[in-house]
């Protein structure tokens, strides 16, 4: 595929052509395109929309895809265009992503605001994928206002996301056992924002004082915010504390 084939597909993507932008996914996951296939200098006539990319980890059951459901209806109501990303194990056999997370999201399919897509890690370590930061460069080439990350959510590999997210958010719920150990065993470092989810559930009182504890531990003012994406309760919430965060003078 050549770089002007690369380019004709993107602007075909930009005009919303969602098979075109499919396509370039699944370049981009084959390895056959790279970054500098796909980015281009802003004009000075159309400059570039700001994109903001917000990942999730933490550990498996936390309700992670069930919060971004939550996220994408809160961007949308503000207007904003959303791609997200989940990054699934790879079976060991075929090597395709598991699709359980486009199933939680499937009420947002209609909707050309929103674009899902699930990537297998294909064994990578990390929480993502080789071609992660390709298939994030193709994404904010369409001009997304945010794209959402969901990691593995194996635990300590974690840690690649905040290499590239602008945001990180770790979600962790009662009932996951390993969730502080996780936050004690390197993920505190990555965090802009802790979400307590599943909130409605026994426990949550110990999990916020133990998160607490760690937090301090560490000497980070890292916020917390609890939600209820079962019952779409928090979303607005965590959107605005990651507003907040970008507003700091920290930051």
């Amino acid at each position: 595929m050549t770089r002007h084939q690369n380019c004709q597909t993107l602007e075909s993507a930009r005009q919303g052509n969602i098979r075109a932008l499919a396509q370039l996914m699944t370049r981009a996951e084959n390895y056959a395109i790279t970054e500098v296939d796909v980015i281009s200098p802003a004009a000075p006539d159309h400059p570039r929309t700001a994109c903001t990319v917000i990942g999730l980890t933490g550990p498996p059951g936390v309700g992670k895809s069930t919060l971004i459901s939550c996220l994408i209806a809160e961007y949308r109501k503000r207007g904003q265009r959303v791609a997200v990303l989940c990054f699934d194990p790879s079976s060991p056999i075929t090597g395709g992503a598991l699709l359980g997370d486009r199933i939680r999201m499937q009420e947002h399919s209609d909707d050309p605001g929103v674009f899902i897509r699930s990537v297998s890690s294909r064994g990578h370590l990390g929480g993502l994928s080789a071609t992660a930061r390709t298939m994030i460069a193709i994404l904010s080439e369409i001009e997304f206002d945010r794209i959402l990350i969901e990691t593995v959510g194996t635990g300590q590999s974690e840690v690649e996301i905040a290499s590239i997210a602008d945001d990180t958010i770790v979600v962790l719920a009662p009932g996951a056992g390993d969730g502080i150990q996780m936050a004690k065993a390197g993920v505190l470092e990555i965090a802009d924002l802790y979400v307590v989810n599943k909130a409605d559930q026994n426990g949550v009182h110990a999990v916020l004082r133990e998160l607490q504890a760690v937090i301090e531990l560490g000497q980070r003012d890292v916020p917390i915010v609890t939600t209820t994406a079962s019952r779409q309760e928090g979303a607005a919430e965590v959107v605005r504390a990651l507003e907040a965060k970008r507003k700091s003078p920290m930051t």
